[in-house]
């Protein structure tokens, strides 16, 4: 007697009816993908050959707007961008710290010679003289602040390894005593690199997979399945950015989603399979039954994927369309994968499914109950059985336990993470705490006041300079700035309060609603608040106003197709009530973790960080389709 499992059909219930039976669509194209086999992967060879070609042709750039359509902060960059083109490029900060004071002589020479080098770097645009620039040196004069303009205007748009070659550059420039760090959005994407969520979803899937089956054919069929997915629809996204607005971490989901749902599909089907073939079937009988019956499965499970990802479509944002169509590209070609290409393999390795076993000990012999389905083991039926007895306890405390884990997201707090969160180690970390032992924790987030002023004069734009100084919670507020066509004006508020503070959240809807309509009633100008802190401010407000239409629309399709599925109430009310106690249950883990105490410092979050709005919407879209 051997460690592998035995196969010993149950003689006492049911044989499998060996009668012919005319099988399903879905059988009947795993008949033709089985004998075909050599067809259909030379089909997917060529099919991935022809995308990755097309891909490398004709990909388009990632591209992503977190702007809240139409709110003000969009206006005030539509403004920028049309008249004042040479203030609406990305920025990078470039703080300098000196223990002999930044007016120092050799201080001077070494930060005069460091923006020089800056200056001509690709993709900058210009760079500000902190010693001409008001209030670009601190109270006490050791600390110095210049910005770097850009000629991009969204972060992403800025080539890493240039945004690289900056951070060098500032590196070089430090010494004894001479402290220089870097910040921006276009910083942060630099220093947070590729993390290769990927490779480390494959390897855990695999180890997962060999202790389930105990197999290395068993378990490899869902990884060639998914990479082969992955690859595949990789190419296609690429040409997907090419027509539609794609944010570049858009991939990242697609992936492992594609990861997720097609390991999950296949583990489904190779299971199925195996006990098809301990009913008594052949290999290409036991293929066709397979698909007869979790292939369906699967065409069902992946429906509601795309289901759910198209509720994002209801949001009415742009980088979440993209993202929805990036991820519903990775489902929709797994899913043709799982029908087509794993049929095909199981007619090369479906007779060894169970070889290449690994020695984990002695495995009791696999039982045919009636039906042909493989009789599970004795803990499962103890365990199901007492829950059986216990159905009411059982729910109440299930129900409970949901409850108890999502009872932190009550306490949530919705925002853009910013360089305050980031590690300690990161130059954008750096420059924050710099910036606001310096200058205060607002000048990390600077509001821009964006005034159109044709047909008016510039100087009426004075009241309002002295009202916005007068406003409680403004620290400073810089002279206006006119561009060249003299139509366009431009002012910068410094908050008291850093960026993440209630309270600048509270001054930017005070300036919105009752100091910039004041002080510009009579003078015939039209202000607008932007910058980035009021982007995120009004892009938070937006997603959240929108969350309750895509819960409410994904939850009403999801259970119109379980009902069309399988043609029972109770099966749709079930799975929508289960579900959305799990995605809350999620969510509060997702805050716990974000609160940056014991559990969020188990992944190096060590401060308190609030969550971006458009998380709990990808993973409800995310969690209720799977």
């Amino acid at each position: 007697m051997t460690n592998d499992t035995m196969i010993r059909p149950d003689r006492s219930g049911p044989q499998p009816d060996r009668a012919p039976i005319r099988p399903g669509p879905l059988g009947r194209l795993a008949a033709v993908a089985f004998r075909r086999r050599g067809r259909v992967v030379l089909a997917w060879v060529a099919g991935l050959a022809l995308a990755t070609t097309l891909s490398a042709a004709f990909a388009g750039d990632f591209a992503a707007d977190y702007a809240a359509p139409g709110s003000d902060s969009a206006q005030a960059q539509a403004l920028l961008v049309d008249r004042f083109p040479s203030q609406s490029g990305d920025t990078v900060d470039v703080v300098v710290r000196a223990e002999a004071g930044v007016a120092d002589a050799t201080v001077r020479a070494t930060v005069v010679g460091l923006l020089g080098t800056l200056a001509d770097q690709p993709h900058v645009a210009a760079v500000e003289d902190p010693y001409a620039a008001p209030g670009a040196i601190s109270a006490d004069g050791r600390t110095l602040l210049s910005h770097i303009r850009l000629d991009v205007t969204n972060p992403v748009d800025m080539p890493i390894a240039d945004t690289e070659r900056l951070i060098e550059t500032a590196a070089e420039a430090e010494q004894p005593g001479l402290e220089v760090a870097l910040g921006g959005q276009s910083i942060q994407l630099a220093e947070q690199g590729e993390i290769g969520s990927e490779g480390i979803g494959l390897a855990a899937a695999a180890i997962i997979l060999l202790l389930t089956f105990g197999s290395v054919v068993a378990a490899g069929l869902p990884l060639v399945v998914a990479v082969t997915g992955l690859a595949v629809s990789g190419a296609l996204i690429g040409l997907l950015a090419a027509v539609v607005d794609v944010p570049d971490w858009s991939t990242s989901l697609a992936a492992m989603m594609g990861i997720g749902i097609g390991i999950d599909y296949v583990l489904l089907m190779v299971t199925r399979f195996r006990e098809w073939r301990a009913a008594g079937l052949d290999t290409e009988s036991a293929t066709v039954a397979t698909l007869d019956t979790a292939g369906r499965s699967v065409l069902v499970a992946g429906s509601t994927v795309v289901v759910s990802m198209l509720g994002l479509f209801a949001m009415g944002l742009s980088f979440m369309r993209g993202a929805a169509l990036a991820t519903i590209v990775g489902v929709l070609v797994v899913m043709v994968a799982a029908v087509t290409l794993f049929p095909a393999l199981l007619g090369y390795f479906g007779r060894w499914i169970d070889r290449l076993r690994l020695p984990l000990g002695r495995r009791r012999p696999v039982q045919i109950a009636a039906g042909g389905h493989v009789v599970p083991s004795r803990g499962w039926v103890r365990w199901s059985r007492l829950v059986d007895r216990h159905s009411v306890i059982a729910a109440v405390a299930g129900v409970a336990v949901l409850l108890a884990l999502a009872a932190p997201f009550l306490g949530v707090r919705f925002g853009f993470p910013d360089a305050g969160n980031d590690a300690d180690g990161k130059s954008t970390r750096q420059a924050y705490d710099l910036v606001s032992a310096g200058f205060g924790a607002g000048a990390n987030g600077p509001l821009v006041l964006v005034a159109d002023v044709t047909g008016s004069d510039p100087d009426s734009l004075d009241a309002l300079t002295d009202d916005l100084a007068a406003t409680d919670g403004v620290s400073a507020v810089t002279p206006v700035q006119l561009n060249p066509a003299g139509d366009t004006a431009l002012l910068t508020v410094v908050p008291s309060t850093g960026p993440q503070d209630q309270a600048t959240e509270d001054l930017v809807r005070t300036l919105r609603d009752d100091v910039v309509p004041t002080a510009t009633e009579d003078a015939g100008v039209t202000v607008h608040v932007g910058g980035v802190t009021a982007t995120a401010i009004d892009s938070t407000a937006n997603i959240a106003q929108r969350l309750p239409l895509l819960i409410g629309g994904v939850v009403a399709l999801s259970m119109l197709l379980l009902l069309v599925s399988f043609r029972s109430i109770a099966i749709p009310v079930t799975a929508a009530f289960m579900n959305l106690l799990s995605v809350a249950a999620a969510y509060g883990v997702v805050a716990l973790v974000l609160e940056g105490g014991w559990a969020g410092q188990l992944i190096g979050i060590d401060t308190a960080t609030p969550m971006p709005a458009f998380i709990p919407v990808l993973m409800f879209a995310v969690l209720f389709g799977l």
